[in-house]
């Protein structure tokens, strides 16, 4: 049996639209027109899916922006086609320049899809009625098109073409996408393109920084490029007419806005190279980098060519034109100036060679590293007593700068005068490693092998840069720890590596604050604070260097000319030092830094103590004149006082007794025993020393034998092995001040006899010789020496 199924009252809702939309809707549906616009619109959406998807930038080349540590802009570089177009976040162009543009350009950007279909019948149909374009009809994503696919749009299949791209921009980017793309291709007149290069070029700002005039003068410029580009010496007529026209569109009332209407953009400066060396050295290893934010301090380095443009033009009559200048961060090693030549620009100096790149003869500025290098091997403490006097050294016979000698000298102003046979004579005996092996191990390596420079290396007889020299300096600041130059800021500190000890680093930049300062053309002479500094002339005087380590700095300067000409005004300390104290005053001056004293690095081996002011020795009871000063435990050539002598002398002769036999009456008295070597020193320097009196005749010569020093024979060196084509061998040793002379032989022949301070020839034949030096006292020294 069927149930009866009962219809109820939504059910019959239900029916009665069915049969109204099977009446009335259905012959609609089936309509052909109807069946082809939805078909259409099918057709559209599926075509809109399958939009292919164009290059937003790819390929685009941008300039490279080189900043100094403060944002300060240096350089723009022009990108490969030849613009400047500086790559700049949407995020970093000031809203009031996005604002500008889209009231200007394409107020309803954020509605239509690419195109605005009422602003191309608009112009089409001023095209039908007036056969021109009364307004432009292009959006901001239109533009973007014809820009970044160079299409020709002023006909028909270009213009749809521009349409189709930008449908297919709008279909696969989003609107802010698009929007950076054109405010970084848009063209501001001459070859400049994008917000970011329009607003450092024409306002010397990054486009975040503009004011609301300044981005409304930028929104106008690329509708007419060419006749809006912006100037520095006069108005634009034109750009300032399209500015009146952009506040009428946007109905700004003209009172309010007065000043802003008012406003007449020029470009702020001539675009300048600034740091142009520095910046070219940047480039030549950040390839790749659209943004580099350097190390260099614009404020220091316009301070430092100022100084330089200056004290070129104020020593130009004496033939001084070009210096360069390199000032470094020895905390960090950050380039803070770099200062190439006087005048980049000038052709007439070979300006845009970079002279502290440029390898040239360093004169007497790798003197300390010789110094260094005896201080951490053991040869001599600041205070040890070193001759300066005619030495030489094989065929090598060095001379001082002055043509002088000053006889037996302190270490310490050895180097603070720079003297150059003592200098020499510590290189000849420096080892593992030599000044050679020093700087190769520094990074400074040298075109040729060790032998081709030989003991001219200190004075020097080798090339090496100013950027070389400042490392090395930095590295004495640094308590012997050697570290690369940086130039870029997000790169991270280069690690540090050790070639020197902490303690010669140290007694190194100790002994180069003994240097008085020239006060020649200096800013303050008075200045208290310590600068630890070094002067050089090269060999013919072509190059005059001064190198300066004071506060956390390091400063180089040099002077000369690129071609190599010589300048008899080239001397370090005359011509490089007055530059190098006028600057350090100016920096000083602009950026004070708090006085720290130099102290010795934390944990070093380095003690203070009295030594015997005379002789450099730790003092005896005999030596009255002390001195304070450092010297390294354990390393240091430390002894007592030996010239300080007590002695016995007959009051009846004033000759020297060896002992009291109680048959004479004596009295004691100290006198000075030097070397014979320096005692003839002292003579020729007229400097009266206190020597003993010679001893009683027949009276114990074998006490006095025991008593004294042996003499140290000096030429030929132990187990020396001397070519017999040599036709004399020179033969030479020092004594004890209270010898007269000493006898030489050749194994039991006699050879001669000579004053300590003379020197003995010997012919020798081929042989093996035991060599032996006698003094008058009976003493001997000798060894064994091979002639082939």
């Amino acid at each position: 049996m069927k149930t009866r199924v009962i219809p109820t009252p939504q059910s019959r809702e239900r029916d009665l639209s069915k049969a109204l939309v099977s009446r009335y809707l259905s012959p609609v549906i089936r309509a052909p027109s109807v069946r082809s616009f939805a078909l259409l619109g099918m057709t559209a959406w599926f075509a809109w899916l399958l939009l292919p998807k164009p290059p937003l930038l790819d390929g685009i080349s941008f300039s490279q922006c080189v900043r100094d540590r403060n944002g300060k802009l240096l350089r723009v570089t022009l990108s490969a086609d030849q613009k400047f177009r500086i790559w700049t976040p949407l995020e970093d162009i000031s809203a009031d320049l996005i604002d500008a543009t889209l009231r200007y350009e394409d107020k309803y950007y954020a509605h239509h899809p690419g195109v605005n279909p009422l602003a191309l019948a608009r112009c089409a149909l001023d095209l039908l009625r007036f056969h021109r374009v009364t307004a432009g009809g292009s959006t901001i994503t239109m533009q973007l098109a014809r820009l970044r696919f160079h299409l020709h749009t002023r006909n028909i299949s270009g213009k749809l073409e521009q349409i189709i791209r930008s449908v297919e921009l709008e279909r696969h980017y989003s609107k802010n996408e698009i929007l950076e793309a054109y405010l970084n291709l848009a063209p501001y007149g001459r070859n400049i393109e994008g917000a970011g290069a329009a607003s450092q070029i024409y306002f010397d700002k990054p486009a975040s920084k503009l004011s609301r005039p300044e981005a409304v003068a930028l929104s106008v410029i690329p509708q007419s490029p060419t006749r809006r580009a912006l100037h520095i010496d006069r108005d634009n007529h034109s750009i300032n007419l399209a500015q009146s026209n952009w506040y009428d569109r946007a109905k700004i009332d003209s009172n309010a806005e007065f000043s802003m209407r008012n406003f007449q953009p020029r470009m702020q400066t001539e675009q300048k190279f600034f740091a142009p060396h520095f910046v070219q050295q940047v480039l030549e290893s950040s390839h790749g980098r659209d943004q580099i934010i350097t190390t260099l301090d614009f404020e220091k380095q316009r301070a430092i060519e100022r100084r330089v443009t200056g004290y070129i033009a104020s020593n130009r009559n004496r033939g001084i034109e070009n210096a360069a200048v390199l000032l470094i961060d020895t905390r960090t090693m950050d380039v803070l100036a770099q200062v190439g030549s006087a005048d980049f620009n000038n052709a007439a100096i070979n300006g845009q060679v970079d002279g502290t790149r440029s390898p040239r003869s360093p004169g007497s500025t790798l003197k300390p590293f010789v110094y260094a290098l005896a201080l951490e091997q053991g040869l001599i403490h600041p205070l040890s007593i070193l001759a300066d006097a005619p030495r030489s050294f094989g065929e090598y016979n060095p001379e001082n700068f002055d043509r002088e000698f000053l006889g037996p000298i302190r270490a310490c102003d050895a180097l603070a005068r720079s003297r150059n046979v003592p200098a020499v004579e510590l290189a000849s005996h420096v080892a593992h490693p030599t000044l050679y092996q020093f700087l190769n191990t520094a990074d400074v390596h040298l075109p040729k092998p060790e032998s081709f420079y030989g003991l001219a290396l200190p004075l020097g007889g080798a090339e090496v840069s100013l950027q070389d020299l400042v490392r090395l300096y930095a590295a004495l600041a640094n308590n012997g720890q050697l570290r690369l130059l940086r130039r870029i800021e997000n790169d991270p500190v280069a690690k540090s590596r050790r070639i020197l000890s902490p303690e010669a680093a140290f007694l190194t930049l100790e002994m180069l604050g003994n240097v008085p300062r020239p006060e020649m053309n200096c800013a303050d002479g008075t200045h208290s604070a310590p600068v630890y500094w070094k002067t050089g002339t090269s060999h013919g005087f072509r190059d005059a260097w001064s190198i300066a380590v004071f506060d956390h700095y390091v400063l180089g300067v040099w002077v000369g000319n690129f071609d190599g000409r010589a300048n008899p005004a080239f001397v370090g300390r005359t011509a490089a030092a007055p530059l190098l104290f006028q600057i350090i005053d100016s920096l000083r001056a602009a950026w004070p830094e708090p006085s720290v004293p130099h102290l010795p690095p934390p944990g070093s081996n380095l003690k203070r103590v009295e030594f015997c002011a005379l002789s450099g020795d730790l003092p005896n009871q005999f030596c009255t004149q002390h001195v304070e000063g450092w010297f390294i435990p354990g390393v240091s050539p430390i002894k007592t006082c030996d010239v300080h002598r007590e002695v016995l002398v007959d009051v009846a002769s004033g000759l020297r007794v060896p002992l009291d036999d109680g048959t004479r009456q004596l009295r004691r008295e100290v006198y000075e025993f030097w070397p014979g070597e320096f005692l003839t020193l002292f003579e020729q320097a007229g400097i009266p020393r206190r020597v003993p009196p010679p001893f009683l005749p027949n009276n114990g010569s074998e006490l006095a034998s025991r008593s004294g020093q042996k003499p140290v024979i000096v030429s030929p060196s132990k187990k020396e092995i001397v070519l017999a084509s040599t036709k004399r061998i020179p033969l030479r040793a020092k004594a004890e001040g209270d010898v007269r002379e000493i006898f030489w032989f050749a194994g039991k022949q006699f050879v001669g006899k000579a004053a300590p301070n003379q020197v003995v020839e010997w012919t020798a034949t081929a042989g093996d010789y035991e060599i032996t030096a006698l003094d008058d006292h009976g003493r001997a020294d000798s060894h064994s020496v091979t002639v082939r």
